[in-house]
């Protein structure tokens, strides 16, 4: 008997594209971004997963807690983006609801990559308006793509 191994979630291009946008979007401001995906999310609602994996990611250690986490579970189409309450507090509910809707929309069109790196690059955008760029910042969390089930 062998094993089957799973589908990549994206292959190598289209994950380096995703890992382009959050430094890009990371060049910009002393936030760090985070992307998460799995293929089944294992809570009822996303945001609940997206909490828990926020937390396993000692995302809430940085400096400014500005540090955001975008969550997918792809397979089941569900998705959270969570910032910590640095940042949430400069751009409340509204902004994190807009870029859900705008996520959404890619999805629906089967544009994953595109999708993610738009949000990461326009999270990056908010970011700077209120956690600039420091030069003598350091990169606190990585920038690679963390990969569940």
């Amino acid at each position: 008997m062998h094993l089957l191994k799973k589908k990549p979630f994206f292959n190598e291009a289209q994950s380096q594209e995703i890992i382009r946008s959050i430094k890009e979007a990371e060049r910009m401001t002393s936030g760090e971004i985070r992307v998460f995906v799995e293929h089944h999310c294992r809570f009822v609602n996303a945001m609940d997963r997206a909490f828990e994996i926020f937390g396993k990611l000692q995302m809430h250690h940085t400096k400014h807690h500005n540090a955001v986490l975008v969550y997918l579970a792809l397979k089941d189409r569900q998705f959270a983006i969570l910032g910590d309450e640095g940042i949430h507090q400069k751009v409340g509910d509204d902004f994190w609801k807009e870029e859900l809707t705008d996520l959404r929309k890619y999805f629906r069109e089967n544009r994953f990559v595109d999708g993610i790196a738009n949000c990461v690059l326009e999270i990056g955008e908010s970011l700077k308006q209120y956690f600039p760029y420091e030069s003598d910042g350091d990169n606190e969390l990585p920038d690679d793509i963390v990969y569940g089930r």
